[in-house]
């Protein structure tokens, strides 16, 4: 293990969070906040962290080379001191008491969940519902790639840390060397985000409600300074212009880069995962309109179009945005929607779930693996976008389904066991699994995850993180052969 590079990595990272609480404390210092104080004094412990972190550079020789063990290490303690880091102000303040709801609602926010434990949002000062949103901006597009692009020491093996975080089934290098390609997909990330606190902005938003979910909508994260969410603002053009940045957050930003600065829409056109994606979400969208309309929840079909649109989106893009309690449509809506909460947005985005691809590749897989049945000396490769797919990854995708899924199924026990009610636990696990942030029953749309024990929280931020990070990335850390020399 090379602990000289780590060291210097989690030191530089510590730095890194104390920097990002200094934005909040401006926050309360422009509205005369007192939280200013605790956003400061968890800079300063953050800081005072990294002191003794940074002594480990003097444990071996002096090295630059970030092997892939010294990555997954780093992007997990990366992620679990920044969420620690959040969780202090809440608590220290008390506008969070309990530990245990601090460090869910830290974990929701940085991991893009968006499920709160919070009866009354409102009531929080402008600083602490400024960094439940900030949080979520940092994690969508990744905390070690925004680390990377600033901290070009780290550019010498910073792939092994793009790599373990990066969605997917492979990484789009943009660029030749990590830091450039991390440069350009941030530089995209911040003008969608400033271009959307623009319009919501014109839309009849605040300064501070634009920006707040400007960063909640690209980083499909779905916090809000709202307790009834988007629905509080009771606007179609707010609606309007969500639902697309949602979507265009849902597609990978590779391709929007290559779309926005280098002018080439032939890629975005020709992805195979873009144009299912889009017909999932059309599909979806279609079929719930039709079953609120055919069972009489609104009045007209236009109203039944515009919250199945809108939630249709929310969901699939993995955000949890609400206009509407969908947990009381008819059982076939909410069949669907518990559907797209698997599914999730496209490789390289900031959505969670499975991702298009994987279920691409699965589809492409079977279809091959029925025609040999009828043809068996048939060799026909899967392809995506005409390429041909390993079979090494092909067998990766179908490990993570049963990976997925075991995690999963392991989860909803432990917080079942816990005393919840079947239905809450098992869409909370999904919800968690998935980065969503409602789900059915007691922690619907309408409700909070407050209710739940302080066991089921630290199960579900644990999900949280490990579905962000999407499963391997945490779990190959607790396997013996990883430790091996």
């Amino acid at each position: 293990m090379n602990i000289h590079i780590l060291s210097r990595v989690l030191s530089r990272i510590c730095q890194f969070g104390a920097l990002t609480l200094c934005v909040p404390a401006v926050v309360a210092g422009i509205y005369g906040e007192i939280d200013y104080l605790y956003y400061l004094v968890t800079a300063l412990i953050a800081l005072l962290v990294s002191v003794p972190i940074s002594w480990g550079q003097r444990i071996g020789p002096p090295s630059d080379r970030l092997g892939r063990r010294e990555g997954f290490i780093a992007v997990v303690l990366s992620w679990l001191a920044l969420i620690a880091l959040g969780a202090l102000p809440f608590w220290l303040s008390g506008a969070i008491p309990s530990l245990a709801d601090a460090i869910f609602e830290s974990a929701s926010g940085y991991s893009t969940t968006g499920a709160t434990i919070l009866p009354d949002i409102e009531s929080l000062s402008h600083a602490h519902l400024f960094q439940r949103s900030f949080a979520h901006w940092l994690g969508g597009m990744g905390i070690i790639v925004l680390t990377v692009a600033i901290l070009p020491e780290l550019a010498v093996g910073g792939m092994q840390l793009f790599s373990a975080e990066s969605t997917g089934i492979g990484t789009d290098k943009l660029s030749p060397r990590i830091v450039s390609t991390a440069r350009r997909l941030w530089q995209v990330y911040v003008g969608l985000t400033a271009l959307l606190a623009i319009l919501l902005y014109f839309g009849g938003m605040n300064v501070f409600d634009s920006i707040t979910h400007a960063f909640g909508t690209l980083a499909t994260g779905g916090f809000s300074t709202k307790n009834a969410s988007i629905a509080a603002f009771d606007s179609l053009y707010i609606e309007s212009v969500v639902t697309f940045f949602m979507l265009v957050s849902g597609i990978s930003f590779a391709l929007h880069y290559r779309l926005l600065v280098r002018r080439q829409a032939g890629p975005l056109m020709r992805s195979e995962e873009v144009r299912l994606y889009l017909a999932v979400y059309l599909l979806f969208a279609a079929a719930i309109t039709i079953n609120l309309q055919y069972r009489g929840v609104y009045d007209t079909v236009w109203e039944s179009a515009r919250y199945a649109i809108f939630q249709a989106a929310a969901i699939i893009t993995t955000t949890g945005y609400g206009t509407a309690d969908f947990d009381v449509w008819p059982e076939f809506s909410r069949y669907l929607l518990v559907l797209l909460m698997f599914l999730g947005g496209c490789a390289g985005s900031t959505a969670g779930g499975v991702k298009v691809i994987r279920l691409l590749v699965v589809i492409k897989d079977g279809h091959v693996e029925l025609r040999k049945l009828i043809f068996p000396n048939l060799v026909r490769p899967v392809t995506i976008n005409r390429r041909a797919v390993q079979a090494s990854t092909i067998q990766s995708v179908l490990g993570f389904f049963i990976l997925y899924i075991t995690t999963t199924v392991a989860a909803t026990a432990f917080v079942l066991a816990t005393g919840v009610d079947l239905v809450t636990g098992v869409t909370a696990v999904i919800s968690a699994m998935n980065s969503i942030g409602p789900g059915l029953g007691l922690v619907g749309p309408a409700e909070n995850y407050a209710f739940l024990p302080d066991a089921c929280k630290w199960i579900l931020a644990a999900c949280m993180v490990v579905g962000r990070l999407e499963i391997y990335t945490v779990l190959v850390i607790f396997t013996i052969p990883f430790w091996r020399r």
